[in-house]
């Protein structure tokens, strides 16, 4: 499994296979590092194509949750903890807000359309789910605290980028790297919304509650064939036939989700990866090689 991460508060989650840490920079200036490592479940499953997209998909929503929760905790006090129950109804709320906001509100707009030709029909949809994504990233990115985490996002990006590039973990070689990266959620969901307007087109398109539960149903189809997309532009990120469908993802980071990190949130990243991966982590880190 490549290294994988996810920006959270005032830090970093890092992922290498079954070894996750968060990194927090505290209020008084130290970074604090959290294991949340667990064995994978179904770990065969993982190495089957088209099938670890969807597994991978609800791991990283899982953890992802996991991981902030942590991290407020870490950069605010014990007391910003959600508990299990609260976590578990944050988990719900989140998931019916995306079902509803881009699959079904969208399918339900388009039905207004009148389109006929199923095609057209699931590129109406695409159209609106897109609008609705790009609204919603625009609006999250003129908030102060939401720019923060771009940082940090950025952080995490030049260094897995320095890493997986062989140039070690250092300050000195994470600064010279893009803070876009091939494999990030971001450009996951700009892809998604391009593979299910071609795999919604083989469901009917009346009546409208068919056309909810299919769509509901092929999520997973269309998660598994965007992983897979996703981690062939990792391998192959030059390669001119993967890059129209990697280009918008990688154009929507630039302009909204990732920003230049400090040196200092630099530093947080490069603890965290350190903290999953072989190398021994040296007595201090320095921002110059």
């Amino acid at each position: 499994m490549p290294i994988g991460g996810q920006a959270v508060i005032e830090g970093v989650m890092m992922q290498n296979g079954h070894r996750v840490a968060v990194a927090v920079r505290t209020p008084g200036g130290d970074i604090a590092v959290r294991d949340l490592g667990r064995p994978p479940k179904f770990p065969r499953a993982r190495k089957i194509p088209f099938v670890r997209g969807p597994l991978r998909m609800y791991e990283m929503l899982a953890l992802g949750m996991r991981a902030l929760n942590v991290s407020a905790e870490m950069a605010a006090g014990e007391d910003e903890k959600l508990g299990g129950w609260a976590m578990g109804a944050v988990t719900v709320a989140a998931l019916a807000l995306g079902l509803g906001a881009f699959v079904l509100l969208p399918n339900y707009l388009a039905s207004f359309a009148n389109i006929s030709p199923r095609v057209l029909l699931s590129l109406a949809e695409g159209g609106i789910r897109l609008a609705i994504l790009l609204l919603y990233m625009y609006l999250i990115s003129r908030q102060k605290d939401i720019r923060r985490v771009f940082e940090y996002h950025g952080a995490e990006h030049k260094v897995v980028h320095a890493f997986e590039s062989g140039h070690g973990l250092s300050l000195s070689a994470a600064r010279g790297y893009s803070p876009v990266h091939a494999r990030c959620g971001t450009a996951f969901l700009l892809l998604f919304i391009v593979v299910a307007v071609l795999v919604f087109t083989v469901l009917p398109a009346e009546p409208l509650w068919l056309r909810f539960l299919g769509r509901l149903a092929l999520l997973p189809v269309v998660a598994g064939f965007t992983y897979e997309v996703l981690l062939l532009g990792g391998k192959y990120p030059k390669a001119w036939w993967l890059r129209p469908l990697l280009v918008p993802g990688l154009l929507l980071q630039r302009l909204l989700t990732t920003q230049e990190p400090s040196d200092d949130q630099l530093e947080v990243a490069v603890t965290a990866l350190r903290h999953v991966t072989e190398e021994a982590a040296p007595a201090s880190l320095s921002t110059t090689s």
